[in-house]
């Protein structure tokens, strides 16, 4: 089983459709806490539906028990919190969200979107 991740941050439309696609991933599984987010047009939820279909023919679905917590999300985003406390923090909530319990095979050739440019912050 492959599984990527992907950002959209200090990306253009053409950079992230472009890795998407060579990717060979099957579907985009939107871990984003706001997938609404206005900071890229493309990557908005229902832009970014039609896009990775259209350009891609990759399915998308917003997975958030995979996302934070809006509390944990501010913590280290927006007041610059720790990221090894934000990582432990975020273990222990997917494991009391027990996850394990997620159908596997979706997981199968998906790209994790988040929000960040570097794939070993994606959150």
């Amino acid at each position: 089983m492959k599984l990527f991740t992907i950002g959209f941050t200090q990306s253009s439309a053409e950079d992230f459709f472009t890795r998407l696609k060579e990717s060979g991933a099957r579907r985009i599984l939107d871990v984003r806490l706001n997938n609404r987010s206005q900071l890229a047009g493309f990557a908005k939820q229902d832009d970014l539906k039609f896009f990775a279909r259209t350009l891609c023919d990759i399915d998308y679905a917003h997975m958030p028990d995979l996302a934070p917590t809006r509390e944990m999300f501010e913590r280290y985003k927006l007041q610059k919190g720790d990221w090894d406390i934000y990582s432990s923090d975020f273990i222990d909530l997917i494991t009391k969200r027990h996850i394990e319990t997620l159908e596997k095979s979706q997981f199968a050739d998906a790209c994790l979107l988040c929000s960040e440019h570097k794939r070993h912050c994606c959150k």
